[in-house]
């Protein structure tokens, strides 16, 4: 799939850094404070699915998501082609 490439310039400069602080210093020019919760906030639902045991409405609670938004994510993890969350949730286990 080829991507625009104001996008394959974004993916770039995200590839570029290389420490957490470099990562939160671009984020904090590049997103507002509200997108900047609300990706922590779908990555926290993410990994709470992930690990399974827990009902939506406690998913939900624990990161202080919407309902939609925990069932957003759980589409995301188990019907949608990119498989986004699913790549980084293995290659984050395999690290650890």
């Amino acid at each position: 799939m080829t991507t625009p490439p104001a996008r394959d310039a974004l993916h770039d400069a995200l590839l570029s850094m290389q420490t957490r602080e470099e990562i939160d210093a671009f984020l904090a020019d590049l997103c507002t404070p509200a997108e900047l919760r609300a990706f922590a906030e779908r990555w926290q639902v993410a990994r709470l699915l992930d690990a399974g045991g827990k009902s939506y409405r406690e998913i939900a609670a624990e990161a202080h998501a919407s309902p939609t938004t925990v069932v957003r994510v759980a589409r995301y993890l188990k019907d949608m082609p990119h498989q986004g969350y699913r790549l980084a949730l293995d290659r984050l286990k395999n690290t650890n």
